[in-house]
């Protein structure tokens, strides 16, 4: 049986960290990185942005060069799948049948998908934007002529590969089931200016309107039906609508979890010496009241990672990460801090005609949250009023000539 001292499931951000992490804090043994990608471990974040417009190639999104995990001796599997985890043996199972003993286990699974499931769902020309392999696939019917799409889902990342395909001269609607796009992430006055944004730029963008079914000519997608009835043609079909935490293997072991997998503070499972960090680990965040939630993001990834690592190599030190985001969609750069959750007043800085602005969100007086609008220095600022739990007079917040620093 084959054996490495931590053996890491995962190799996005989460997975690359940890190892990278543990080399740092002066652990010496074996790490073992299994993955189901069959590309060397690199960003995420690109593939809806510059690696789906051709800007960024495979090379510029790498997290490290090939060479660099060889020389940090941490050994890289790719393309294989942990079908299972023995707990009580400390082995992995491969899926075809290969058992890995550790010492610990990462798992930095992240997740999958979410899946239409619609008629006509698995026609040929409806992707996701998750791995490399999704973007490349979108890629290639661009290149054989694809000009009309459909893009079912208006967070992020269905957001980001519609300002994308826009600029690559695409015909885009956007169908969005809620009321607002980014209803779960960012208040209202940030949505409909990006709403607004978006139809600027020529997207055909419709609200409270949900896919009934997808009809296909010759085993590829050729319209979309909404739950209207109205029938959108198209070339292809992009969906984002959130992932299934890929955490089955963990659950089945015995690890506690409804939504992920539950970690403590030092992002332990509920089984002996597995860790879990990443999108797929449940988690009591201090900015979001102790809520358990899952944050999907590079910050949470890379710093669950740095903690987990710390945890293994004897400095216990919990994980109190401020989160923080970003999206880029046209000539827009987005950078969140903290958690808008539950917010009980949201206060405008700057001016949304001018391109340039902030949302405070607070939360019985207490700034808990920011969206920044090509604001760098609100970010830059407002993330230390957010660790400083400030209580600010609105009126201070809202005054976009005063720089949050002098607030404080």
């Amino acid at each position: 049986m084959e054996r490495a001292d931590i053996v890491i499931v995962g190799s996005g951000h989460g997975g690359a960290q940890a190892a990278i992490a543990l080399r740092q804090q002066g652990h010496e043994d074996s790490i073992l990185m299994l993955s189901r990608d069959r590309t060397p471990p690199y960003e995420r974040p690109p593939l809806s942005k510059e690696y789906l417009a051709g800007d960024k190639p495979l090379e510029r999104i790498l997290i490290r060069p090939p060479s660099f995990w060889e020389d940090k001796g941490v050994a890289v599997e790719l393309g294989v799948n942990v079908s299972e985890v023995d707990a009580m043996a400390r082995e992995v199972v491969l899926g075809d049948g290969r058992r890995i003993g550790y010492r610990k286990l990462i798992w930095a699974g992240g997740g999958d998908p979410r899946r239409l499931s619609c008629p006509g769902s698995d026609l040929a020309g409806i992707h996701s934007v998750r791995h490399r392999m999704d973007v490349d696939a979108i890629r290639a019917d661009l290149e054989t002529g694809a000009r009309r799409a459909v893009v079912v889902g208006g967070g992020y990342i269905g957001l980001e590969a519609a300002a994308i395909l826009r600029k690559l001269d695409c015909e885009v609607t956007v169908l969005e089931a809620q009321r607002r796009v980014l209803n779960r992430v960012a208040g209202e006055e940030l949505s409909g200016f990006y709403e607004a944004e978006h139809r600027r730029q020529g997207v055909d963008l419709r609200l409270e309107t949900a896919v009934e079914r997808i009809e296909g000519k010759d085993g590829r997608v050729a319209a979309v039906i909404t739950d209207a009835g109205e029938a959108i043609a198209c070339d292809i079909v992009v969906v984002g609508i959130g992932i299934v935490p890929s955490v089955g293997p963990l659950i089945a072991a015995g690890a506690a979890g409804s939504n992920g997998v539950d970690v403590d503070g030092y992002c332990r499972t509920s089984v002996d010496d597995i860790y879990a960090i990443g999108d797929c680990a449940a988690h009591a965040n201090p900015f979001a009241d102790n809520a358990v939630i899952r944050l999907e993001s590079v910050q949470n990834a890379h710093d669950m990672a740095t903690c987990t690592a710390k945890a293994i190599m004897g400095d216990k030190q919990p994980y109190e990460a401020v989160p923080w985001f970003w999206s880029n969609q046209y000539d827009l750069k987005l950078q969140t801090v903290g958690l808008s959750l539950d917010h009980d007043e949201a206060v405008l800085r700057g001016d949304p005609e001018a391109r340039s602005f902030s949302v405070v969100y607070l939360k019985e007086g207490r700034v808990i949250a920011l969206d920044c609008v090509n604001r760098v220095k609100d970010y830059v600022q407002g993330k230390k009023l957010i660790e400083a739990r400030a209580e600010i007079d609105p009126e201070l917040l809202a005054d976009g000539e005063v720089p949050l620093k002098e607030l404080l």
